[in-house]
């Protein structure tokens, strides 16, 4: 059975699967029933290999194990395969986020942070820096750094990032402006987010930017986060943004800033 490598490349991304796994399940699928030996022979995969692998693809919902001798295994459809998948993805969510849930009472916790408290004691602030990759980290990365805003957030998107970060960042934003955080906001409106641009007035003043295309906020005056890529142009997961935790640098961006702000129409 020949299958292309970028074929079975892009099913080993979809599904999570390791190498032998995606070979032994599309070779399955070639024949709808067959023994361990004979998808060995088929797939390429060492018959040492061939049985843990088929144990691992029944655990996950891929194939079901036939009854009587020899053991056979049994394709199923794969509509059905995509539906099992994802209600075990569900379900082991669910599970790992209560374990998460759990560690907030957890001793565990508490040495965890008490080994990060004293590691920060001996890193120079210039040193808290790095590079963020894929949109939804950087998203996260974002959040975190507003919930421990105590006096601004200055954020400068484009006009799509503007709509997207409505539903992802407006819960802290919400909860910074409850604190007295001061929040702006700029980025190109137009007739396609001008609503999202009047939700966000809610918590921040908005204004219009015309002349600038820029990604990046300011945390605090002290805290700064920039993305080096259009997203127009790259697909979320290549984007990338630099974290900094620069007093110097981020109060410079903040006062340029500032000279554009004065420039910008508010968002009415």
């Amino acid at each position: 059975m020949i299958v292309k490598e970028e074929f079975l490349s892009r099913l080993r991304k979809i599904f999570d699967l390791n190498l032998y796994e995606v070979k032994v399940w599309t070779a399955l699928l070639s024949r709808g029933t067959s023994t361990a030996g004979e998808l060995s022979n088929i797939s390429d995969v060492p018959r040492s290999r061939t049985y843990d692998i088929l144990e691992s693809l029944e655990k996950k919902g891929f194939i079901i194990m036939k009854l009587g001798k020899p053991i056979k295994f049994v394709a199923l459809k794969p509509e059905e395969v995509v539906e099992r998948v994802k209600k075990n993805l569900m379900v082991e969510a669910k599970e790992k986020s209560k374990r998460l849930e759990t560690l907030k009472s957890d001793e565990v916790l508490e040495e965890l942070t008490s080994l990060f408290t004293k590691g920060v004691k001996f890193v120079e602030p210039s040193d808290l820096s790095g590079s963020i990759k894929g949109r939804q980290n950087l998203y996260n990365h974002l959040d975190m750094m507003m919930r421990d805003a105590e006096k601004t957030i200055t954020i400068m998107t484009t006009a799509e990032g503007l709509n997207r970060k409505l539903e992802v960042l407006m819960p802290s934003l919400e909860k910074c402006k409850k604190r007295g955080v001061k929040v702006r906001i700029a980025a190109p409106i137009n007739s396609n987010n001008i609503k999202i641009a009047r939700e966000f007035k809610s918590v921040a003043e908005v204004r219009n930017m015309e002349k600038i295309k820029a990604r990046f906020a300011v945390i605090d005056g002290t805290q700064l986060m920039f993305m080096l890529l259009d997203d127009e142009k790259f697909h979320p997961n290549y984007d990338i943004g630099v974290w900094i935790n620069t007093e110097f640098f981020a109060q410079a961006l903040e006062s340029l800033f500032e000279l554009a702000w004065k420039e910008m129409k508010p968002v009415k």
